[in-house]
């Protein structure tokens, strides 16, 4: 049984993949942070409260202790009450009467607060008790006392219990400034009067909630001061609102740091998928390439070579020709092999130069010598110019020729069949020595100008699917000139030939 041939993955199915291994789950997480950001708020106001838990607690269980130690005094005309430390709490205008189910009291407000304490007047202890009460959306802490059938008392003053804790709250280590007070505990107004006070309600609570400072955290007191809460208010900046919008401009910055990793991450990954899949199909047609190189000539000799071991060739000038096809062939054949071996020395870097100061002529020299060789008969103008006086070079003179060489090739190559023209200059160029070669072939476009010297590329027109080559020419000459300190550039446009030039360093003296 065969065993099925190896999937191999295409760009498009990697990438797809990836989106959706990577993209997908990363979304989510991003919707986890985009949550994390609009409760950030609620979580800021459930840490504050936690860690004013304790405090509360503490001052909850001081102020009634504190509360239950006052008694009232008569100053004049008006009912005080006194702390032991004469600290007063009443307010001068709150002093009330009950008596005979009556209410006697300056403030018309408090009356009517006060009128649900008439029916249970005669149940008061006779010692001073502080406890509230809360009518009709009104909420009062009183201190009052029984004497008889008459029960006395006064309102305390708001202002007189912020001071009290205040100075309860003196000593206890805060991390921003803040300040505790008494409120009212909202009352729910759903089963009085109906749906119009319950909006009402609903309305002046978040009216409020808006408007009043932000509650830091709150803790409603036991009996009988259950109708107040203590609460923590901020002393200036809301520090809910400044640590839920630093956290929350923080989660903003690592969520957009996060995408724009992730965009770069997926762009890059892509990218490089993309030229691997590229090289590997270049690759690829290297080898058919190479492989349709190599066949031609080895068909050809092995041709030649059955001719001549038969006999067929009797007269002398046949023979003569059918051998220098085959010196031609085998020409071709072994640049092609060398060509291939020394891309691989190159890549892998195994390639070493011998460099050596010598004048430009020599590298210029050697390669139109192995020029004129291969090309000898055949019909070009071919012209050399090396201006006088250049200095020396410092270069592996093989290894340059060899380069300089791949771009006479390459002019003679895609110059057309007749009427060729290439011109090969040497001259100086500030810290460097120009070595240009000018062809009238077919030219470059643009868009194909920075790939050419990448390797195994091609430019793809009639002429070069026509012209046999490997694709690295080009590549082998840059590599060569970037190990000599040097640059390679075109200039080249459709139609009107291309020029080539190798940029080489002066020596140094």
């Amino acid at each position: 049984m065969s065993r099925p041939a190896p999937v191999i993955l295409s760009f498009r199915r990697t990438f797809a993949l990836l989106i959706l291994l990577v993209v997908l789950p990363s979304a989510g997480l991003s919707g986890f942070g985009v949550v994390a950001i609009i409760n950030e708020r609620a979580a800021v106001e459930k840490r504050l409260e936690a860690a004013w838990r304790g405090t509360l607690a503490d001052l909850s269980a001081e102020v009634p202790r504190a509360l239950s130690s006052g008694r009232l005094e008569q100053w004049g005309d008006r009912l005080a009450f006194v702390l032991p430390d004469q600290q007063e709490l009443s307010d001068p205008e709150g002093t009330f009467h009950v008596e005979n189910g009556l209410v006697r009291t300056k403030d018309p407000q408090l009356a009517e607060a006060l009128a649900a304490l008439v029916p249970e007047a005669a149940s008061l202890p006779t010692v001073p008790t502080v406890f509230s009460l809360a009518t009709n959306g009104r909420t009062v802490m009183v201190a009052a006392e029984r004497q008889g059938a008459t029960v006395r008392g006064v309102r305390l003053s708001n202002v007189a219990l912020d001071a009290l804790l205040s100075e309860k709250a003196q000593g206890r280590a805060t991390s921003e400034p803040v300040r505790f007070t008494l409120l009212p505990v909202p009352r729910d107004a759903s089963s009085e009067g109906g749906i119009v006070n319950r909006l009402m309600s609903e309305v002046a609570q978040a009216r409020q909630n808006a408007l009043g400072p932000p509650v830091l955290a709150e803790r409603v007191l036991s009996a009988p001061l259950q109708d107040f809460r203590l609460v923590v208010l901020p002393m200036g900046e809301d520090p809910v609102a400044s640590a839920s919008t630093r956290n929350r401009a923080v989660y903003g910055v690592l969520l957009g740091l996060f995408y724009l990793t992730l965009t770069f991450g997926v762009g890059y990954t892509a990218r490089v998928l993309y030229r691997e899949a590229r090289l590997s199909r270049m690759k690829t047609d290297f080898v058919s390439l190479v492989s349709h190189e190599l066949r031609t000539p080895l068909t050809s000799i092995r041709m030649f070579i059955e001719m001549l071991a038969l006999g067929r060739l009797k007269d002398p000038a046949q023979q003569q020709e059918v051998l220098d096809l085959l010196t031609k062939e085998t020409e071709r054949l072994s640049d092609l092999i060398e060509r291939v071996l020394d891309w691989a020395r190159i890549e892998s870097g195994r390639k070493v130069y011998q460099r050596e100061s010598l004048p430009v002529t020599n590298v210029v020299d050697a390669a139109v010598a192995a020029f004129r060789t291969q090309r000898h008969g055949d019909g070009m103008e071919f012209t050399v110019k090396v201006e006088d006086g250049l200095p020396h070079v410092e270069v592996d003179r093989v290894a340059v020729a060899g380069a300089l060489l791949n771009l006479l090739q390459n002019a003679y190559k895609y110059s057309g069949p007749t009427n060729r023209r290439i011109a090969l200059r040497a001259q100086r160029d500030g810290g460097y020595v120009n070595l240009s070669v000018e062809d009238n072939g077919v030219g470059i476009a643009r868009k194909d100008r920075k790939r050419i010297f990448e390797r195994f590329y091609r430019v793809d027109n009639l002429l070069t699917r026509k012209t046999e080559g490997s694709g690295l020419g080009l590549a082998i000459s840059k590599r060569i000139v970037d190990s000599h300190g040097g640059r390679i550039t075109v200039k080249s446009e459709p139609g009107q030939g291309s020029c080539f030039t190798l940029q080489l360093p002066v020596a140094r003296e």
